[in-house]
């Protein structure tokens, strides 16, 4: 059951649907499921949280979004593996760890780890 006002789904914009879905199963292990040429739905533990939408043109600088990651180090060699690019090397915060990178097609998200 989700909380009332909680996040209930992350949409991407992509250039690419299948080097987005190819980067983010190698990067994370997400699984998937297409709802055409245009769409797919990206999996998580609790049933379908995100999908990635096609488009022609992104548009970059919206809100960042913050994956977590038990293990900081081997998650920036799992991105770094799939192809991702790293925007910001791992940093201390507060509480933990994090790095930011960069998608096939041009998102910036994060990844952080607790101490």
């Amino acid at each position: 059951m989700r909380g009332h006002h909680a996040i209930n789904y992350i949409e991407f914009p992509v250039l690419d649907i299948g080097a987005s879905k190819a980067f983010y199963a190698a990067a994370f292990g997400w699984c998937f499921t297409d709802y055409g040429p245009d769409y797919t739905g990206i999996h998580g533990q609790e049933g379908e949280v995100g999908g990635f939408r096609r488009v022609t043109e992104l548009r970059t600088g919206g809100p960042l979004v913050v994956l977590f990651s038990e293990d900081l180090d081997a998650s920036l060699r799992a991105v770094r593996a799939a192809g991702g690019k790293i925007v910001t090397d791992p940093f201390e915060f507060p509480g933990g760890r994090r790095f930011h990178f960069a998608d096939p097609s041009g998102n910036e998200l994060a990844v952080c780890a607790e101490r």
